[in-house]
Parts: C-alpha cells; structure tokens; sequence
C-alpha cells in the first residue's frame, strides 16, 4: 500500500527540523485543495504518512513548508532579516503510481534548500 512522508532536517544546525509547521495541498485543475497538515516531531518526521491508502491517489500535489517561522522560532535573539530569504519553501510534485512510497525529504536552511525523491 502506498503512502506519502517527509523528513525536514535543519542544515545550519546539523539537527532534524523540530516543531516545523507544514501544509499538504492536492493540485487539481489549477486549484488548491488542503488535506492535512502536521509539525515536525523530534526526528524531524511528521507523526504519520500524510496520505495512505485510499486516500493516497494519483496527481499533482504540493508540501508547503513554514521555513522562516521554524527559524524565527529557534531564536528570536538571532532573528532573521525581514523579510526572509526563505519564508515558505513550496514543493510540487506528481504520484504517477499511488501504491509506491514517496518520501520527500527537505534540506533546510534559512538561506537554501534541497529535496529530493527518497526512499
């Protein structure tokens, strides 16, 4: 059965994205549909896939993590200019095959980011 999870680990600190708010939005003709939402536990994972079974289907999706909020968060006495570089890190992605598991892990600091199809 397939299923969607994600990683968030924080780069500048070398630690996992504690507490990290983010969103999952389903694309579907030019509209976005919200379908959940979670914080990052203390791995840096969500505490749950965020879609599974037969709620986990084909098309176009899109994660929105609140990046400047996690790292306005960690200390507010090192704050980050304003506006951010990174306020909203937005990844768009397809599930061409929902009974597969896509992970998507994002690589995270206050000035870059990476991600990536993971396993």
């Amino acid at each position: 059965m397939g299923r969607l999870t994600t990683h968030v680990l924080d780069t500048a600190s070398g630690r996992p994205a504690t507490g990290l708010a983010l969103e999952l939005w389903r694309l579907d003709d030019g509209r976005l549909s919200l379908i959940g939402q979670c914080k990052t536990d203390a791995d840096g994972r969500c505490p749950s896939p965020l879609l599974e079974g037969e709620a986990f289907t084909p098309g176009r999706y899109q994660l929105l993590f609140h990046a400047g909020d996690y790292f306005r968060g960690l200390n507010p006495a090192a704050a980050l200019p304003e506006p951010a570089f990174l306020d909203e890190v937005i990844v768009r992605f397809g599930v061409a095959d929902a009974d597969r598991h896509y992970h998507v892990p994002l690589l995270l600091s206050p000035y870059g980011y990476s991600t990536y199809r993971g396993s």
